[in-house]
């Protein structure tokens, strides 16, 4: 198994994104990238503790490879955009990716070149705080909600449209 921490916008959408994936054992919606230690939502809604809204995602390289996890990072959110992703505006909102070894950074920065004006950061691994609770797995325990059907439910339609054969059944 293998970790990687990433940053797209809104946890809620990246998390139910990358949970749907053959592969992925375990996704974590939390905090990575900031100054602040076990920081609260409401802190890093504030912008102020340098962190990102982030996922942890552990998952089998065999069955899913890390370039194909980026792959589908990168197609699923704007990562041309700095500190914001549709309504969503802030730093804690920004493209990023936390690696933990020389191969993971390598595989994202290959990743990112592919990408024309791409602005996604690509930082050494530091630190992830898991979000409270209330924040895992809020795409299925809420899918009436606005947010859900206007933000995340195009996300996962893209998803089965494009990457069905990697979805899990």
């Amino acid at each position: 198994m293998e970790k990687i921490t990433l940053a797209g916008g809104c946890f809620w959408c990246t998390e139910a994104v990358f949970s749907m994936l053959k592969g992925v054992t375990k996704v974590t919606p939390g905090y990575s990238g900031g100054n602040v230690e076990d920081p609260s939502y409401e802190a890093v809604s504030s912008g102020d503790t340098g962190h990102a809204e982030s996922v942890q995602i552990e998952f089998d390289p065999k069955i899913i490879p890390l370039d194909k996890l980026l792959y589908i990072f990168f197609k699923l959110h704007d990562p041309t955009t700095l500190n914001r992703q549709g309504a969503d505006i802030g730093t804690q909102y920004r493209s990023a990716i936390f690696y933990t070894t020389e191969s993971q950074k390598e595989t994202a920065e290959s990743a990112k070149s592919k990408i024309p004006n791409a602005v996604t950061e690509i930082t050494k691994y530091t630190n992830f705080y898991p979000a409270d609770p209330s924040h895992k797995e809020y795409y299925f325990k809420h899918r009436a909600s606005p947010y859900c059907v206007l933000v995340i439910d195009p996300k996962i339609q893209k998803l089965k449209k494009d990457f069905a054969g990697l979805l899990k059944k």
